[in-house]
């Protein structure tokens, strides 16, 4: 038989990281693809405190199926990147009154001092000391709001959809993958 429609194949987007361009696909039935050539935003998780934040990707540390993907930059589904700490750290800090990823005995700005010492009802003060009990960070992960960048995974597929969201990683996955890059460069 001839050629389908149904057949085709079209090349891949290699999502770079940069400016975002997007391009739209007219697929089957009618339905649309959002082809993203180039981003440098997503929309990142911190399960373990339910929240997420938009956020700038810094850049593509690790890939299991291509370290040449991670030379260019590409943005593909599972890789592993560096994320902005800023807007975590922010809603952290708002959330339960404590400062995160900062060196012991550093100075802190009038601004965040305003935050913390404002004068607050009864029942709020309560509020943000039970919030207190809680509110524990592992140590890989607060060592790295000391730098401002968290390794994330990127979880959606960006030649696909268009977005590039993700989650950032926490507990056995992070150790995992903080020897995986440590291995690769070491064996530069």
């Amino acid at each position: 038989r001839k050629k389908r429609k149904f057949d085709l194949g079209r090349p891949a987007a290699n999502t770079k990281l940069g400016s975002s361009r997007i391009h739209t696909v007219r697929v089957r039935g009618g339905a649309k693809k959002y082809r993203a050539l180039r981003l440098d935003h997503g929309n990142f998780s911190w399960p373990s405190e339910g929240i997420s934040r938009k956020t700038r990707v810094i850049d593509v540390v690790y890939n299991a199926s291509n370290n040449e993907l991670v030379r260019t930059k590409t943005l593909v589904k599972s890789c592993i990147v560096q994320i902005d700490a800023a807007p975590f750290r922010q809603w952290y800090e708002a959330h339960y009154l404590k400062l995160l990823g900062r060196k012991k005995g550093s100075k802190i700005s009038a601004d965040e001092e305003e935050l913390l010492s404002r004068k607050r009802s009864r029942s709020a003060q309560k509020k943000y000391q039970e919030r207190a009990k809680v509110s524990t960070v592992e140590q890989g992960v607060d060592e790295q709001f000391m730098q401002g960048r968290l390794y994330a995974a990127v979880s959606s597929r960006p030649g696909q959809v268009g977005r590039c969201d993700g989650y950032i990683l926490e507990g056995k996955e992070l150790d995992f993958y903080m020897r995986k890059i440590r291995h690769k460069r070491h064996a530069k």
